[in-house]
C-alpha cells in the first residue's frame, strides 16, 4: 500500500480536536485509522498541520529524495513539516504505532518558537529517528497520554497536549541524529538571526508597542547583508521569502491579539504597522481567509 500526499489519514474528529483559542489538534493510533475518516476530513489541507508520527512496520518513508526503511518490531519517530512532499509506502502487513498533528496557531502565544523554527521540522535534522529498546516506551507513554488528555473534559486540556507535544521534540532533539547541513552554513546564519530578531519583536503586550522590523529592507539593513542575499538564505533553508515569513509572524500576533485582548482593530493595526485598518484587513483577509472583525 502507498500513501502519498496529500495525506489525511492523521486527521479524524479535528472538529472535536480544536482549542476555541487557537488551531487544530489531533491524536490518533494508526490502526483506527479508515478510508471514511480520511475522506470526512478531506477538507483539511495538508500543508496546514505539522506530524509527529511513532510508527512501526515493514514500511518505507520517503522524504528528499531518501528512503527510510523500517522493519517489524522496529520503532522510529517521523517529523513531516507543511512543505516538504512525502510518501508511505507498506510492503507487507500493517504500519501501527500513534500520530499527532497541529496547526501553527495551535502553540501557545507565549512561544515565540515555531514550529519550522524546530530543527525537527526543517532540514537541520533528519525527519526519521530510529529508536531503540530503551527509547521507545518514553515516546509511546507520550503519545498514550496525548489519547487521555485528547478525551478529557480537562478546561486547559490544550496546554497539556502542548506540553506532551513539546516533550516529544525535546526528547526527539536530545538523541542528536546529526544534522544535514553544516553549522557554518552563511544561509543557516543568516536564517537564524533574521528569525532572531523577527521574534524578538513579540508578543506585543501594549497598545503603544509597535512592530519597528516589518519590511525585508529593514531586516536586511540590520543583518547587514543585501536584500537579495537575505531572500536567498531564507528561501534555501525555510523554502519561503522574507516577506511571506515577515506577513505570516505578522498575522499570528494579529489573531492572538484579537482572540485575547481587548485592543480595538485600529489599536492592532497600527501595532503591526500598518498606515491605515483597512490595509490591516485586506492583509489579515489574504493571508487568514477571514476578516479581523469576523475571528473576534
Amino acid at each position: 500500500m502507498i500513501l502519498t500526499q496529500p495525506i489525511q489519514v492523521f486527521a479524524p474528529n479535528l472538529d472535536r480536536s480544536k482549542d476555541p483559542a487557537a488551531g487544530y489538534f489531533a491524536a490518533i493510533r494508526l490502526e483506527d485509522f479508515s478510508a471514511e475518516s480520511a475522506a470526512a476530513t478531506a477538507q483539511y489541507a495538508r500543508k496546514d498541520f505539522y506530524k509527529i508520527s511513532l510508527v512501526t512496520g515493514n514500511t518505507s518513508y520517503f522524504c528528499q529524495g531518501k528512503e527510510y526503511r523500517l522493519s517489524n518490531n522496529q520503532w522510529a519517530l517521523v517529523f513531516t513539516g507543511r512543505e516538504v512532499p512525502y510518501s508511505w509506502e507498506v510492503h507487507s502487513g500493517v504500519c501501527t504505532g500513534f500520530a499527532c498533528l497541529f496547526t501553527e496557531d495551535f502553540l501557545p502565544l507565549h512561544t515565540h518558537l515555531r514550529p519550522a523554527d524546530w530543527a525537527v521540522f526543517s532540514n537541520n535534522m533528519q525527519p526519521v529517528i530510529t529508536l531503540t529498546d530503551k527509547d521507545t516506551p518514553f515516546f509511546t507513554s507520550l503519545f498514550t497520554k496525548m489519547l487521555a488528555e485528547q478525551a478529557s473534559d480537562y478546561s486547559h486540556k490544550y496546554d497539556l497536549l502542548f506540553l506532551y507535544v513539546l516533550e516529544c521534540i525535546h526528547g526527539a532533539m536530545k538523541l542528536n541524529p546529526g544534522e544535514q547541513q553544516p553549522k557554518n552554513s552563511a544561509a543557516l546564519r543568516i536564517t537564524e538571526a533574521f528569525k532572531t530578531l523577527l521574534a524578538g519583536q513579540f508578543p506585543l503586550a501594549y497598545p503603544h508597542q509597535t512592530v519597528t522590523l516589518r519590511s525585508p529592507q529593514q531586516f536586511a539593513d540590520k543583518l547587514a547583508v543585501h536584500t537579495n542575499s537575505l531572500n536567498r538564505a531564507l528561501k534555501e533553508i525555510t523554502g519561503k521569502t522574507t516577506t511571506q515569513l515577515i506577513n505570516e509572524r505578522l498575522m499570528l500576533e494579529a489573531r492572538a491579539l484579537l482572540v485575547h485582548s481587548n485592543w480595538d482593530i485600529s489599536q492592532i493595526s497600527n501595532s503591526l504597522g500598518f498606515q491605515e485598518p483597512t490595509h490591516f484587513t485586506r492583509a489579515f483577509r489574504n493571508i487568514t481567509g477571514q476578516t479581523p472583525s469576523s475571528l473576534r
